[in-house]
């Protein structure tokens, strides 16, 4: 068994990045910026804001945070996305989730210029991706295939099931998988007999939200699984959706909980923000 370790490729991908940003500073001057909005005091956001800005300030990306008022209104916090929109120092705009409950999130994810969509979910970049035109990739999706490429697993002509279709993981790496010339299923709540199909795959990409919803039952000897979920116990261990010691013995490569999508799901946010900045500065840059 072979273990997708995202943290190192991670390292080995952003350190490409941060040469590719280095050369450009030194030519042109431009920075690319990522402005991260937080709205309220979640506590795991601001954790994850932490982090992004941490990777940002390695790289050399500017990245000013906008911590507003968890009272702030819908049509106050429209007017702030519109001015990040026509500033010219930013090239992208995430809006860390979950929002206060009196947000509407998806308005909110609509007024973000497409542009600096390096979260991926404006509709204008799904739709892209379901046309097979993609612009800004959903960072978690994009961040898998760049770890099934890089650890060389073969897509083309295999079958591929993800458990789960939120437009953030399930829906996006599906259309990926399938681009890539693999024959997919979702599996879903609404799903009959999920196992047996979940037992044909060569690749499985859990991204369910359940802890250890996907155990030795639901898979077959061989199979490749990446490992989408995260849940912290109450001892502090953090687990997968995937348990992990039930399967790790009849699957050919798997990611490990925590270091294995995590970290490419930080790294997609870095290339997209600098896809992003080469595009709006109309700078030829190597995709990855």
């Amino acid at each position: 068994m072979r273990l997708l370790d995202g943290k190192k490729l991670s390292e080995k991908l952003l350190a490409t990045l941060k040469t590719q940003i280095s050369s450009t500073y030194e030519s042109t001057s431009k920075r690319p910026g990522l402005c991260v909005l937080r709205i309220g005091e979640d506590p795991a956001s601001k954790i994850y804001v932490t982090k992004k800005i941490k990777s940002c300030r390695d790289l050399g990306i500017k990245s000013p945070e906008l911590h507003l008022n968890a009272s702030i209104t819908q049509s106050d916090l429209l007017k702030k996305i519109e001015t990040l929109n026509q500033d010219p120092g930013i090239h992208g705009i995430l809006i860390q989730l979950p929002l206060p409950k009196h947000l509407d999130a998806s308005s909110l994810l609509e007024a973000v210029s497409p542009q600096k969509d390096v979260d991926g979910f404006h509709p204008i970049n799904l739709g892209r991706l379901m046309v097979g035109e993609a612009g800004l990739i959903a960072c978690t999706p994009l961040g898998i295939m760049n770890l099934l490429r890089e650890n060389s697993v073969e897509i083309k002509g295999k079958r591929a099931v993800v458990i789960g279709r939120s437009r953030i993981v399930g829906r996006p790496i599906s259309l990926l998988l399938d681009q890539a010339g693999a024959t997919v299923t979702v599996v879903h709540l609404q799903t009959s007999n999920p196992e047996a199909l979940c037992q044909e795959a060569d690749i499985l990409v859990a991204a369910a939200g359940k802890p250890h919803l996907v155990g030795k039952n639901h898979i077959k000897k061989g199979v490749v699984i990446v490992d989408v979920g995260i849940h912290r116990l109450d001892s502090g261990k953090l687990i997968g959706d995937v348990n992990f010691d039930e399967v790790k013995e009849m699957a050919s490569a798997i990611t490990p909980v925590p270091g294995g999508v995590g970290p490419m799901t930080i790294c997609g946010l870095m290339q997209n923000t600098w896809k992003a900045f080469c595009q709006i500065e109309g700078i030829q840059a190597d995709s990855h």
